[in-house]
């Protein structure tokens, strides 16, 4: 299995890993098959996600898919985090082996997951502006 420069790069020295105290939305996502657990932490501020951190308990592609898709959306707008798509986030890591491809439809659906925290705190149904929180499949 071949690792892309990029992503051997975010597993060896991933992006925003922890948390945020205070997060304005937190959202975890699971892979019961392949046992990857991603947390993600935002901070929002006006409608711009002005930190993003993460945990996650998994394999390489996993933490490097999280550390990019944090770096992806920090400074931007929501409906921006929110056109975030797990193909944005291969492509930013120059490719996955396709068995490691679940790995960043997992960090997607972790930012939509604590964007969705986020909507639900604010006491605004998410579903209409999220969608519907998938765990992934393998």
């Amino acid at each position: 299995m071949m690792y892309s420069e990029k992503v051997l790069d975010h597993f060896s020295n991933p992006r925003n890993v922890g948390e945020i105290e205070n997060a304005d939305g937190v959202g975890e996502i699971g892979n019961a098959k392949c046992g990857d657990i991603m947390k993600m932490y935002l901070k929002i501020d006006d409608g711009i996600i002005t930190d993003a951190k993460f945990k996650t308990f998994g394999c390489g592609a996993a933490v490097a898919t999280s550390s990019m898709a944090t770096e992806l959306i920090k400074g931007k707008s929501i409906e921006d985090a929110l056109k975030l798509t797990n193909d944005a986030v291969v492509e930013a890591l120059d490719g996955l082996p396709a068995v490691k491809v679940h790995c960043s439809v997992l960090a997607e659906q972790a930012v939509r997951s604590a964007l969705s925290d986020y909507y639900t705190r604010q006491g605004i149904d998410p579903l209409p502006i999220v969608g519907e929180i998938k765990e992934p499949e393998e």
